[in-house]
C-alpha cells in the first residue's frame, strides 16, 4: 500500500489550521494522531488487510511476516497489537498497546521494526537513567513525576528472558499506585532493539505536539504555545515519511541478486573454423 496524495492531503488539512501546544512529559501527552504508525508502515509498503470502510485497520508487512492491528473499538485495554510470526532463525513474538499510548512513540518503535537491527545499543534501563528516571533494583524504573513505570518481568518457564510492561498510572493517594491509564506489553521473545526503540522515544524529553482541545492523558500534563508552525509540523512527517521511503529502497537495492560475473579471459585463441 502506497500512500495516496488524498491521504497526505488529508493529515495537512487537519493539522494546518491547528495552532500547536508543546505537550510533556509524553507519557501524559494522549494519543495524539494515530496516522504517525500507519503512514509510516504504509510509505514502507505495508498492505491493509481489513474491511476500508471499517474503524479497525490492519495493516500486514511485504513478507507477511509482520501484523499491526488498531481497533478503536476494542473491548479491552488494547488498542493496538502487533504480531511476528516464526521464522527458521527467530520465534513468533507479541506487543500491545493501550489506548493513550502517544502514537509517535509507537511510530518510533514501528520505525525501528522496518528498519535493519543497530548493531550497537544501550540497554532500556541506562536510557531511562540518562533520560533522570529513577531506577528501582535492576529491573524496573519510574519517571521524575512517579506516573509512568517500566519493569522488566522474569518469564516463568525462562528466567533467562523476560517481558516488559509499561504502564502510566494515576497518583496513588496514599497507595504505590493508582488507576492505570495506558499500558505497553511486549512479551519475551521481543527483539530488545524494538523494546528499545519505544522507551528511548518515551523517556525523551522532548515535547509532542498536539492541539488545544486535543485529549490528553492527565490533567496534570504541561501544555504551552509550540514554537513549531502548523506548516512545520506536517512538514516534519512528510520528511520522516520521505525517509523511510529512501530506507526502503535502499534495503531492496542490497537484497536483489548480483549478476553473474562475466567468464575471464584466457588469452587463449580458439580454432578457425572449418568451411
Amino acid at each position: 500500500m502506497s500512500l495516496s496524495e488524498r491521504q497526505l492531503a488529508s493529515f495537512a488539512d487537519k493539522h494546518a489550521w491547528q495552532i500547536p501546544f508543546d505537550t510533556s512529559p509524553r507519557h501524559l501527552a494522549g494519543h495524539g494522531d494515530a496516522r504517525h504508525v500507519t503512514h509510516g508502515l504504509a510509505a514502507a509498503g505495508w498492505e491493509r488487510t481489513s474491511d476500508a470502510l471499517s474503524a479497525e485497520i490492519v495493516l500486514r508487512s511485504p513478507d507477511h511476516r509482520h501484523r499491526l492491528q488498531f481497533d478503536p473499538q476494542s473491548a479491552t485495554s488494547a488498542w493496538w497489537r502487533l504480531w511476528s510470526a516464526t521464522t527458521d532463525t527467530e520465534p513468533s513474538w507479541y506487543a500491545e498497546f493501550g489506548e493513550l499510548v502517544p502514537a509517535e512513540v509507537l511510530g518510533h518503535l514501528t520505525d525501528a521494526l522496518i528498519a535493519p537491527p543497530p548493531t550497537a545499543r544501550p540497554s532500556p534501563f541506562e536510557v531511562l537513567e540518562s533520560a533522570g528516571w529513577l531506577l528501582d533494583k535492576a529491573t524496573a524504573a519510574h519517571s521524575a513525576d512517579g506516573m509512568c513505570h517500566v519493569e522488566q518481568r522474569p518469564a516463568r518457564d525462562d528466567d533467562r528472558v523476560s517481558s516488559w510492561l509499561i504502564e502510566t498510572r494515576q497518583p496513588g493517594y496514599g497507595t504505590p499506585r493508582g488507576p492505570r491509564i495506558w499500558h505497553a506489553w511486549f512479551d519475551s521473545s521481543t527483539p530488545e532493539h524494538l523494546v528499545g526503540a519505544f522507551i528511548t522515544a518515551l523517556a525523551n524529553p522532548a515535547p509532542l505536539q498536539r492541539a488545544m482541545f486535543d485529549r490528553t492523558a492527565h490533567h496534570s500534563v504541561v501544555q504551552k504555545l509550540s514554537p513549531l508552525t502548523p506548516e512545520q509540523v506536517v512538514e516534519a512527517h512528510t520528511t520522516r515519511l520521505a525517509t523511510i521511503r529512501s530506507q526502503v529502497r535502499a534495503a531492496r537495492r542490497q537484497q536483489r541478486p548480483k549478476p553473474a560475473a562475466a567468464p575471464a579471459k584466457t588469452g587463449i585463441v580458439p580454432p578457425a573454423a572449418r568451411r
